[in-house]
């Protein structure tokens, strides 16, 4: 049945910018607010060049000013009625180049900036798709040409934030689709967005909190992205890893050969054959930036095994054990603290534990010779992630190498030439 003209809104968008960027105007990305009254009271801001266009039924364009909702009543908008909106795109006459064009879909709209891409024909492609959380369900797993991939643009980011599965589906696409894909977290789940936040959204968005609560994690990708351009100055980097698992445990710090790159519009745009996967630990809000430090620790036990006699004799038996082991883990930083100096490392136990190690120390000798050490903390390296600086951390008091629970020890930086030099204090 033919709808009439009368029954539905048509919302036209005139593409403006096209003609700016034709006549030499700069289309680089302007500065925006949180809020729009920011927006109005902020001189330095330039107005877009895009006029919103809206055709009701006496057929006559009424403009619709951004962040100006009174020209909606102005023009008449009834928001019972359908609506349509047209979106103009360009034309080989205008003389505009495909590669200043940058497409950024979130959700559903992801694929559908890929659907876009691929379907303009020539050789010469979009120049940049950027896809938040890409929808997940009918998408993961299917082939290039049914969902964003990396043919669909110069180049494609993605941004994975929510790919925990539920009965088998996960909101957001787990695989990689495009040339770098950044995995927030893990991309699983997003801090700040548990239930046990709900109070907290309450609070802030009243009724809404469930709805909010429960696409926290979807729409992190979204305010990652903006909050690139609203903190140009502290971008968040991201690192290539094979899982957040290996990530978590500091051994993906490096930037080696382009190993890492910049979250976000910043992103340094290398297009690859192969889809690169990275990883990174926000903060539950904006800013969402932390400082990355991977810690290793070089651990040397050594104990030895003795027979008690009933006659309280002790005998040694054999040489002993000895093992040097390196753990590594991650720091996250909310903050820049500088360059480190000094690191205070204390062995945390309870007060039982504590007698009981004591007590075993003074009781049962390790050895029937000199006594030795049961646990030593030899060395602390420590790497920044942004700045790929390597430091290493040696015990200051060098009489005692020996870890005891509840005690502290100062780790001041040295240097340690070769396994068989010594040790130079800074």
């Amino acid at each position: 049945m033919d709808v009439s003209p009368q029954c539905f809104s048509i919302l036209l968008v005139l593409c403006i910018f096209i003609q700016s960027s034709a006549h030499g105007q700069s289309l680089k990305p302007e500065p925006f607010g949180r809020r729009a009254q920011a927006v109005e009271t902020n001189k330095t801001l330039h107005e877009t060049k895009t006029r919103f266009l809206l055709f009701g039924e006496t057929n006559q364009g009424c403009q619709i000013r951004i962040n100006h909702l009174d020209t909606l009543q102005e023009c008449g908008f009834n928001s019972s009625r359908p609506l349509v909106m047209i979106i103009h795109g360009w034309s080989e006459s205008v003389q505009f180049s495909r590669s200043h064009v940058h497409l950024i879909g979130y959700s559903l709209g992801a694929h559908v900036s890929g659907f876009a891409g691929s379907s303009i024909g020539g050789t010469r492609k979009i120049g940049r798709i950027t896809g938040l959380d890409a929808a997940g369900p009918l998408f993961e797993g299917s082939s290039p040409s049914n969902r964003l991939s990396p043919d669909d643009a110069n180049f494609v980011d993605a941004i994975h934030t929510f790919t925990r599965e539920h009965m088998g589906l996960s909101v957001g696409i787990k695989q990689p689709i495009g040339h770098y894909d950044f995995y927030p977290n893990g991309g699983s789940f997003q801090p700040g967005c548990h239930f046990l936040e709900l109070y907290r959204h309450i609070a802030k968005h009243g009724l809404n909190a469930i709805t909010q609560t429960i696409k926290c994690s979807h729409e992190r990708s979204v305010h990652l992205f903006i909050d690139s351009l609203l903190h140009a100055g502290t971008q968040s980097v991201a690192y290539l890893c094979s899982d957040m698992d290996s990530f978590s445990q500091g051994l993906c710090l490096s930037c080696k050969k382009g190993r890492c790159n910049t979250l976000g519009y910043h992103v340094r745009q290398e297009p690859r054959s192969k889809s690169k996967k990275l990883f990174l630990v926000t903060r539950a809000q904006s800013p969402f930036k932390v400082h990355q430090l991977q810690t290793e620790m070089l651990i040397q036990t050594t104990f030895t095994m003795s027979l008690l006699e009933q006659k309280r004799k002790c005998r040694k038996l054999g040489k002993g054990i000895a093992s040097n082991k390196t753990y590594s883990f991650l720091i996250t930083l909310d903050v820049d603290i500088g360059e480190l100096i000094m690191i205070k490392f204390k062995w945390e136990s309870s007060a039982v534990w504590a007698n009981v190690w004591n007590t075993v120390q003074t009781i049962i000798p390790w050895s029937t010779g000199p006594r030795h050490p049961g646990l030593v903390l030899k060395t602390i390296r420590v790497k920044a992630g942004e700045t790929q600086q390597r430091m290493t951390f040696c015990s200051e008091n060098t009489d005692d190498l020996q870890l005891r629970p509840t005690q502290e020890k100062i780790f001041v930086k040295c240097e340690i030439k070769s396994k068989t030099s010594k040790r130079k204090i800074r």
